[in-house]
């Protein structure tokens, strides 16, 4: 059975995510800004979400593995940051 083709607005929401979290978080803010302008056409609207959704799933996941990284580092005791 051959295999259907993803939608425009689905490809390119699954488009490569950037290189950094810092950039994805970039990029988020740009699509918020887009999404919040409400000037967007509806097909644009729902590619800028699923994009967005994409790029936020990737920080959270980011975000998850480093504090896992520094919680084994630590020796399981996550210990208070003090700025210095």
């Amino acid at each position: 059975m051959p295999k259907a083709n993803p939608s425009p607005a689905k490809a390119q929401a699954e488009q490569a995510l950037p290189p950094s979290y810092e950039e994805a978080v970039q990029e988020l803010e740009a699509l918020l800004a887009k999404l919040e302008s409400g000037q967007l056409p509806l097909d644009q609207l729902l590619h800028h979400y699923q994009r967005g959704a994409s790029l936020l799933a990737y920080c959270r996941e980011r975000l998850a593995a480093i504090e896992t990284q520094i919680s084994v580092l630590d020796e399981g005791a996550l210990k208070p940051w003090d700025g210095a």
